[in-house]
């Protein structure tokens, strides 16, 4: 399983973090797990909700209630077979996104032998 860094969450949705943290508290559905140093570990699932939470609020212009209200309909509603096939989509490209980070990691920081 991929996980991503709150400084992940920042780049990929281009927010700070102080609105990922408030969304967190606002949002029932965000629940990052913690590393053993309390530092917030995101899984795929909860990128989904923080883009999805996004679109509502930036380009559909819901309020936050209305943006959670709408994330609630949409995980017990109709539909659920083409948001599984965007959910897929997604974790797709945040895989590849994943290895490209890991590449950039390697090549920024090459190991001597």
């Amino acid at each position: 399983m991929i996980s991503y860094t709150l400084g992940d969450v920042e780049r990929l949705l281009g927010l700070k973090n102080y609105v990922i943290r408030y969304w967190e508290k606002e949002i029932p559905l965000l629940q990052p797990q913690r590393d053993p140093q309390g530092r917030r570990i995101y899984a795929n699932q909860d990128l989904h909700v923080l883009f999805r939470l996004k679109y509502l609020l930036y380009d559909r212009h819901f309020t936050l209630e209305g943006a959670r209200n709408q994330l609630f309909r949409e995980v017990s509603g109709e539909g659920q077979h083409l948001k599984a096939q965007i959910q897929a989509i997604r974790s797709e490209l945040l895989a590849l996104y994943g290895v490209v980070k890991g590449s950039a990691a390697k090549a920024t920081f090459p190991l001597k032998g």
